[in-house]
């Protein structure tokens, strides 16, 4: 099953660029760099978007701690190709891609009320839903549609429609939201040194220039855009396959980030926090830095292993085998453990695109590049978790999903599988 794609709107690249960044600003602000980097760091956010409720409301501001509260964000990035660079600059990118700027990608985080676990959620731009009628910059509202992909939801009516469809799938209120630029994923790759990610087959993909051989390679610029863009290259060659590539990545940008090596290291938080908030476009409710620095505070007490990346639950169209509809019984579970804000237990496979790493590749099978180091056991062992791909054991209170909803920890270590 192939997932085509949709036209426009602006900013964008994956995801947890925005944990990240919250984490760095707030140990920005307690240490050594002082104020000059948080002033500087503060000076690169972009002017904000304005969200607004369905009822015509704007969006206030919940009280945020490290000691209580839920947080709710949601990240959308675009296919837009104005003022980005390199092959990413035009329509070449991917056959069937306009470049104009719909939500290609679509995370929401949740983070448990006591900042013990976390959800992040990937919606399929290739998704067909009903979106409702979403206010308008000039004060009138959009037309609500019974069916429509996903991914035409920026381009409709902003980030605010994005943010409304989202809270009708999920059942969240989600009061935080962004918009995400192409040249975030290369700023923070290159913040952090680099990102080790495992392939298990050659990745080949001339629609974004990518030729890697297997084995463990550590991805900067725009080599780790490439990545995360490749869709031809990985799996099935759908979108669904890439989802799963980049929770992989993801997964192992956040094993980097929280590693001692990096949390230590004042000057690599100020360019991660640089890079981040200088390629992002933030909701008027996420603008501030002292709530940047609270929700900072609140994600740094959850485990690696508690930190779950899913993929929406969803099936195959029966009328357009092209695009994906609602899976009931997984969307039933997902939405019972947001509600009762309790953790979710992955019982199904990490995704197409991807396969649990085997514990100890042997050199002869798995070729690596000079100097790239394989995934260590030091940044799962800094957080408490294993570093094998197999899925963690169930907790008591934790909602098991369908076996066909895909997903992994942050703490496991998977493999690429390239197309």
């Amino acid at each position: 099953m192939r997932h085509g794609r949709l036209p426009r709107r602006r900013a964008r690249g994956p995801v947890t660029r925005l944990l990240a960044a919250a984490v760095a600003v707030f140990v920005i602000s307690a240490g050594a760099v002082g104020a000059y980097a948080v002033q500087d760091t503060v000076r690169s956010l972009k002017p904000s978007i304005h969200l607004v409720s369905a009822a015509g409301k704007a969006v206030t501001v919940p009280s945020v701690g490290a000691e209580s509260g839920a947080v709710n964000i949601l990240l959308a990035g675009t296919d837009t190709r104005t003022g980005q660079g390199g092959q990413f600059s035009s329509s070449q990118e991917l056959a069937g891609s306009s470049g104009a700027g719909n939500n290609d990608v679509t995370m929401i985080l949740h983070l448990s009320a006591d900042h013990q676990h976390a959800t992040v959620i990937s919606i399929p731009r290739d998704l067909m839903v009903p979106i409702p009628s979403c206010p308008t910059s000039g004060g009138g509202s959009t037309s609500p549609q019974d069916s429509a992909q996903f991914n035409t939801t920026l381009s409709t009516g902003g980030l605010s429609c994005v943010v409304l469809t989202a809270e009708a799938l999920t059942g969240l209120s989600i009061p935080y939201a962004a918009e995400i630029s192409f040249d975030g994923v290369s700023a923070m790759s290159n913040a952090v040194g680099g990102v080790p990610v495992c392939l298990a087959t050659p990745l080949k993909d001339p629609y974004v220039g990518l030729d890697l051989p297997a084995g463990q390679q550590t991805l900067v610029g725009s080599q780790a855009l490439a990545f995360v863009r490749s869709r031809h290259g990985v799996g099935d060659g759908s979108d669904l396959g890439r989802i799963s590539n980049q929770q992989l990545f993801l997964s192992s940008l956040l094993r980097t980030v929280t590693s001692a090596g990096v949390l230590s290291n004042p000057l690599t938080l100020f360019t991660l926090a640089k890079a981040a908030t200088s390629n992002l476009t933030l909701s008027d409710t996420l603008s501030s830095p002292t709530t940047l620095v609270s929700i900072g505070l609140a994600l740094k007490s959850v485990p690696l292993s508690d930190f779950v990346f899913l993929q929406y639950p969803a099936m195959t169209d029966p009328a357009n085998v092209n695009r994906v509809v609602p899976e009931p019984t997984g969307v039933d579970a997902l939405k019972q453990a947001l509600a009762n804000d309790t953790p979710v237990q992955l019982t199904g496979t990490t995704g197409n695109g991807t396969e649990s790493a085997t514990p100890s590749p042997s050199p002869s099978s798995t070729p690596s590049t000079a100097g790239t180091p394989a995934p260590s056991a030091t940044s799962s062992a800094a957080s408490g978790s294993t570093s094998s791909g197999s899925t963690p054991a169930p907790t008591s209170s934790a909602v098991s999903l369908p076996s066909d909803v895909t997903g992994q920890t942050a703490a496991q270590q998977t493999c690429t599988k390239g197309n």
